[in-house]
């Protein structure tokens, strides 16, 4: 699970959501963008962010070890991979707490439609037994609803789960698996503090495949200390011999609270420079894309019909609940944590019971923060951001901006313009669409970042979209 480097607004969303951390000057150009213009912006009463929640990000905590990477809420109950967790305590009354927490969260409509998306993050949720995940998913049944079809995700680590459960897993709902492999190669794994090998690795990838989970994903890690080219060739070899339906690749962020932030210094030797780090991401995309994946967002990679729905609540900005230690809901624009330690998070449950929690009320949410919000989000994917929403719902003048903001980034290739037949639009046609709000609305439809180029320049490239947007 990794993060990304803006904040706040990706401290508040479910954990796996990161963008690379690469950011090469290109050049001076936003010093030379013309004065914003925050004017004649005017809300859109069908944003989505406005829509009842129809996804819920469930987070269970537990965990054997924890990674030397990791920095988010966990509980370790113990590394031995053949300890069962089927009567631990921890886990059951953490699974109580949670139902408590569901079936005391107001709905935010009289007519709350059903999730179609649940996505079990964590931690290892596959070590909670399938009893408890049945409990979890029936609570949210009775409280808001569960399409029949609905996407029902779980991570779930190698050496965590056999054939008969994840069948049971099946039984329940869950239709969608997280494989978190994160390396091809059994020193990595170590040195990461991985609780299974490469073996459990190998292991986990058939029982997948005889279970007969057609949507299922694979969790890779790049940059990791003392990891060479050959590894991570060697990684994206094995990872399309596995042949997942998706792919997600997180470029490793060394946190502070970590063994690994008192062990290294981002960019310094075990750890690789940006540069190489840069080579890391141009080789996922080539090679996952020839491989026939979709690049549909930064770290996100999936073949036909298998793009993560849950995930696309979040670039989409669409309202979604979080249950559980740590976890983010975002309602009616606003973005709301829970406590990342269980004694707070117990009271805040019981708080919540009691009726002295009010996340909601917190007034207008801030247009620009909101703008924000939708330009970082939809810079993550290669749909890009919908030039004529964001216009509608924040003012010409603002995308106007936005986009002469972006002309040098066009005439080097960052950043591509599209119509709304999703042609590519020369930099100096764009030029002249710039001139009027008119000829925009008529001739531009969606800007996205180029890939990989762009991509590896998202942080410089929202960082301006940021200065436009509150100078």
């Amino acid at each position: 699970m990794m993060k990304t480097t803006f904040s706040p607004l990706i401290s508040t969303l479910p954990f796996k959501c990161i963008a690379p951390k690469f950011s090469f000057t290109v050049r001076n150009a936003y010093s030379n963008c013309p004065p914003t213009v925050r004017q004649n912006a005017r809300a859109n009463s069908t944003s989505l962010y406005q829509l009842p929640p129809t996804s819920a990000y469930v987070h269970l905590p537990f965990c054997r070890k924890r990674c030397h990477y990791c920095d988010f809420p966990i509980v370790a109950l113990g590394s031995s991979s053949n300890q069962s967790h089927d009567d631990d305590h921890r886990i059951t009354d953490y699974i109580e707490l949670i139902c408590r927490e569901i079936n005391a969260t107001r709905s935010d409509s009289d007519q709350h439609p059903p999730l179609e998306t649940v996505f079990f993050g964590g931690g290892t949720p596959s070590l909670v037994p399938p009893r408890l995940v049945s409990m979890v998913l029936d609570t949210l049944r009775s409280r808001f609803g569960v399409c029949l079809d609905a996407e029902i995700s779980m991570e779930m680590d190698p050496g965590t789960f056999n054939a008969e459960k994840l069948r049971e897993l099946m039984g329940l709902g869950v239709n969608r698996v997280s494989l978190g492999v994160q390396a091809f190669q059994e020193e990595l794994l170590k040195s990461c503090g991985r609780a299974h090998g490469l073996r459990e690795v190998c292991e986990a990838i058939g029982i997948v495949k005889s279970c007969g989970v057609k949507n299922w994903s694979m969790d890779l890690i790049s940059s990791l200390p003392h990891q060479t080219t050959q590894m991570w060739d060697e990684s994206l070899r094995l990872t399309i011999d596995a042949n997942p339906a998706h792919v997600s690749v997180y470029d490793l962020q060394v946190e502070k609270d970590t063994k690994f932030g008192v062990l290294y210094t981002p960019g310094e030797f075990p750890l690789p420079s940006e540069y190489q780090s840069a080579d890391f991401y141009k080789m996922t995309s080539k090679a996952l894309s020839n491989a026939g994946y979709e690049h549909y967002e930064i770290s996100s990679y999936g073949k036909s019909g298998f793009k993560c729905k849950h995930n696309l609540t979040y670039w989409k900005n669409k309202s979604f609940y979080g249950f559980g230690l740590g976890s983010a809901s975002y309602v009616r624009g606003v973005r709301f944590s829970r406590p990342r330690r269980m004694r707070e998070y117990k009271a805040y449950v019981q708080n919540l019971e009691n009726g002295l929690v009010n996340d909601r009320d917190s007034g207008d949410v801030d247009l620009k923060d909101r703008a924000m919000d939708v330009v970082m989000l939809s810079l993550r994917t290669a749909r890009g951001l919908d030039v004529k929403y964001f216009m509608q719902s924040f003012g010409a003048s603002m995308a106007m901006s936005l986009c002469r903001a972006y002309v040098p980034y066009v005439e080097c290739g960052h950043i591509l313009c599209l119509n709304e037949e999703r042609e590519l639009i020369p930099a100096d046609e764009l030029n002249s669409l710039i001139l009027g709000e008119d000829e925009l609305e008529k001739g531009l439809a969606f800007i996205r970042l180029s890939d990989p180029e762009g991509f590896l320049l998202s942080n410089e490239l929202i960082s301006v979209a940021f200065g436009v947007i509150d100078p």
